[in-house]
């Protein structure tokens, strides 16, 4: 059986992968900026400052969110065409 799948479209959870990989890597550079200071000997960022950090775990919460919601879409296609495969036998 061939896969109906094209090149170009795009599974439910691409969208959020694609977002929390941007978010993620904005978080990893706040986090260069933030802490260059601390090496450079120059004056530190606000506290408040080394909360663009987590910038980081929420990008990665969002891309482990896509990868999860877009292997439960591919369960359920699975299922779907399992129950069509066995009802035309």
């Amino acid at each position: 059986m061939r896969d109906k799948t094209q090149a170009n479209s795009s599974a439910p959870g691409d969208g959020l992968v694609r977002a929390g990989a941007i978010v993620f890597f904005l978080g990893a550079v706040a986090t260069l900026v933030t802490v260059a200071p601390l090496f450079l000997d120059t004056t530190p960022f606000p506290t408040y400052m080394f909360g663009l950090s987590m910038l980081m775990a929420v990008g990665f919460l969002m891309a482990g969110a896509g990868v999860l919601r877009s292997a439960a879409a591919g369960r359920r296609q699975a299922r779907a065409a399992g129950v069509s495969g066995q009802l035309s036998e």
